[in-house]
């Protein structure tokens, strides 16, 4: 039973790390498409 517990405890924590990876990539991926496009201007 313990064993099980941690292996779901551990599973949960990778998820976590790479769900916060992807969401950091996702958001850098907007700021350099946001700086290095011209404006809108109309």
């Amino acid at each position: 039973m313990f064993k099980k517990l941690l292996f779901l405890v551990g599973i949960i924590g990778v998820a976590a790390v790479v769900a916060k990876k992807v969401k950091e990539s996702n958001d850098e991926r907007a700021l350099w498409h946001e700086a290095t496009t011209s404006p809108d201007l109309r």
